[in-house]
């Protein structure tokens, strides 16, 4: 039974929040959990060198492999991560998506159950938009979508960080300068916990 979390960040915050999935998802015994990092655009990797964040961040991740659809085909479950652009996903995590249409016509996703994680900005910047956004290809692909229930502790809350029933989340702040807390960091294992274990329901 495989689990595959693949992520996109530049900045960080959604690497820590898909470590924090994978955890979740290693915390369900005969489930093997997989990490896996978005492909990056040749003229950002480019550019990464001449910011000292990105790069800090860049070097923390660039030894994880970049998905393949080998990897999509054969994962059981699939947790996505992604930051928000202007409420949905990223170009990078919609070019994989984009990039699957040959497993599409054979049915490989369909069964799957799949959930979904994001940073943004601000707190009104997408933390909702963009896991829905990124739920309509997953539904098109005829994945099994899992989100976060509010008996999950800390997600009933009225601060402003991350936490929503349709996928973990964080806050990152306009310069990047905040970092997950505690809270959105369990209900990012919460989230990887839950996949896993309604992939073993549903697969097993």
């Amino acid at each position: 039974m495989k689990i595959l979390v693949v992520y996109y960040s530049r900045y960080g915050h959604v690497l820590q929040l898909a470590h924090s999935v994978l955890e979740g998802v290693k915390s369900v015994a005969g489930v093997e959990a997989v990490l896996r990092r978005v492909q990056e655009f040749e003229d950002i990797e480019r550019d990464i060198p001449k910011h000292e964040h990105a790069l800090a961040v860049w070097n923390r991740q660039k030894e994880i492999p970049v998905c393949t659809l080998n990897d999509l085909k054969e994962a059981d479950g699939i947790i996505f991560g992604t930051p928000t652009r202007y409420g949905n996903m990223t170009a990078q995590m919609k070019r994989l998506f984009d990039s699957t249409v040959e497993l599409w016509l054979q049915g490989a996703f369909e069964g799957k159950p799949a959930g979904v994680f994001t940073s943004t900005a601000s707190t009104h910047g997408g933390q909702e938009t963009t896991c829905f956004t990124m739920m309509a290809p997953l539904l098109h692909l005829g994945m099994i979508i899992v989100g976060v229930p509010y008996s999950t502790p800390g997600m009933l809350h009225y601060e402003g960080r991350g936490g929503t029933p349709y996928g973990a989340s964080t806050v990152a702040g306009v310069k990047n300068e905040l970092q997950p807390v505690p809270e959105d960091l369990a209900i990012a294992q919460a989230l990887g916990r839950r996949v896993a274990q309604v992939t073993k329901k549903l697969r097993g």
